[in-house]
């Protein structure tokens, strides 16, 4: 079961389909290829020969392979800098295969394909391609890919010069390639947006204190006095100490720079690493700013939607306070803030408003064309006619406690009950309970289609979910309906008949 989770969260990594319920759902993640205006585009483009879409999932694996050797890359290329006079033979071979793999990655480059950022269309042509990527990124990636510290052994005898060395630091110029990856997966829904920022943060961060605790230690290396640096002050034979116990110490006075937490044991000793502290230090005010800039905005975004809850609910008890309302009122008020707090998370309404008209009435007969069907005041209808009301639908919540309709309104909509509870309630002096509505019942429709106030109150006992339909929208279907205007026309004068009966009353 464990190697089914992680293959299906690396499979993330190398593929743009969202899947749900078995279908998939490709590119919605990715930098979709979309036509200009009036422009025709097949999504299904046959690629040419031998070119390799961005898209794929194999290029994609391969994508995430290069990704695991740049953080390598990252990591050995200051380090050999700093405290490798020469490279270890493992060291030699390992660098050599991560060089192939980029060489060969090179070459691929030649024949994928690439998304116009004017036309947002997908260029295949080859010649193209070639043009494109020779006059972009090629002389870099091939700066940072070339076996510099090879050609090195052909003027030193351990390939050590200090100008090989620098060179040999292009190698970071694939660091792009990371940079790339978070801003994909930053976009990706699928992956959680804050965790994906804090370990892009973290990361930033110990590669700068790596870097920094790198040069520091060749600075202090290449000293001519190693017991005027700040290394040798207190160890005066620091190079006869392991590599290790000299890059853990390095790191650490790196870090202890960085978050300004020194303590006074280590410090700068000369001029030179006076230089390198203050233009690190300047370094740190910018990437300080940037990491608590960065989890600021996470914090609070975070708690925005509680802080303006809060704010909400000390305004509505201080208006209800300032106009002396009646407990049971502001007790409804209340139970309402806190209900939308509950579901405005869920954005449903907001989600229907932003789509198309046609594929919200696709939804909207998904979701309600089961309930309406069942509703007594709409039997004998037509099916054109149902899917003519769900698609003008709305679902709305309402707490429990709270007034739906109101004796003696206006009449404005017609409600139907999908899950919940309420109660039909008369006033004569005192409220009196008349009939409980069940779900699947229909409210208001008295009001609309006889044209006249509301008889009775309605009030939810639970929390409830109620289908809404506005008065116009109702009478002018029926008026473009008439057949099925005088079918529900009937079905009103049976669930009048019905609820005289059952109430005992005859003035509805």
């Amino acid at each position: 079961m464990s190697y089914s989770c992680t293959k299906t969260f690396f499979s993330r990594f190398c593929t743009d389909e969202l899947k749900i319920e078995g279908n998939s759902y490709g590119s919605v993640f990715s930098s979709d290829i979309l036509p200009s205006l009036g422009a025709r585009i097949n999504r299904s483009t046959k690629l040419g020969n031998y070119i390799i879409s961005p898209f794929d999932p194999r290029y994609r694996a391969w994508e995430m392979l290069l990704v695991v050797l740049v953080v390598y890359s990252a990591w050995i290329c200051p380090f050999e800098f700093a405290f490798l006079s020469y490279k270890q033979d493992a060291l030699f071979i390992i660098d050599h295969i991560v060089n192939g793999f980029f060489a060969l990655d090179i070459i691929m480059t030649f024949f994928l394909a690439y998304v116009d950022s004017r036309t947002y269309l997908l260029v295949h042509d080859h010649k193209k391609i070639a043009v494109r990527y020779l006059s972009t990124w090629f002389i870099f990636d091939v700066c940072s890919t070339a076996p510099l510290q090879s050609l090195s052994f052909l003027f030193t005898d351990h390939g050590g010069g200090i100008g090989f060395k620098a060179l040999n630091m292009l190698r970071l110029w694939r660091l792009r390639r990371v940079s790339s990856l978070f801003a994909r997966l930053e976009k990706d829904i699928r992956f959680n947006y804050f965790w994906t920022r804090c370990i892009k943060l973290v990361s930033v961060t110990l590669f700068a204190v790596h870097c920094a605790g790198c040069f520091y230690y060749m600075i202090a290396d290449r000293y001519p006095n190693p017991r005027r640096t700040w290394i040798g002050a207190d160890n005066p034979n620091f190079k006869q100490e392991s590599v290790w116990k000299r890059y853990i110490s390095s790191v650490y006075w790196s870090i202890v720079t960085l978050t300004t937490t020194g303590y006074g044991d280590l410090h700068a000793q000369n001029t030179t690493e006076m230089l390198f502290d203050i233009v690190y230090m300047l370094f740190n005010l910018g990437l300080t700013s940037y990491l608590i800039g960065n989890m600021t905005n996470l914090v609070v975004h975070g708690t925005s939607r509680t802080r303006n809850f809060r704010d909400t609910v000390r305004a509505c008890t201080e208006f209800g306070a300032r106009n002396q309302l009646p407990p049971r009122i502001q007790d409804q008020l209340l139970s309402h803030i806190c209900l939308k707090f509950k579901t405005e998370g869920m954005k449903q309404q907001e989600t229907l408003n932003e789509l198309p008209r046609a594929l919200r009435s696709n939804i909207a007969q998904h979701l309600f064309l089961p309930i309406v069907q069942k509703v007594q005041l709409f039997n004998g209808v037509s099916q054109n006619f149902l899917y003519q009301l769900v698609s003008e639908m709305e679902a709305e919540y309402f707490p429990p406690r709270e007034d739906v309709v109101l004796q003696n309104e206006a009449p404005m909509d017609v409600y139907i009950l999908v899950s919940g509870g309420a109660d039909m309630l008369t006033h004569s002096g005192h409220h009196q309970v008349v009939v409980k509505v069940l779900p699947g019942d229909t409210f208001g429709e008295i009001g609309v289609l006889c044209d006249r106030p509301q008889p009775l109150t309605v009030r939810t006992t639970e929390l409830s979910q109620i289908l809404r339909l506005k008065r116009s929208t109702l009478l002018s279907i029926i008026q473009a309906n008439p057949a099925d205007g005088q079918i529900i026309m009937s079905n009103l004068f049976l669930v009048i008949f019905r609820f005289n009966k059952n109430i005992g009353l005859t003035t509805i």
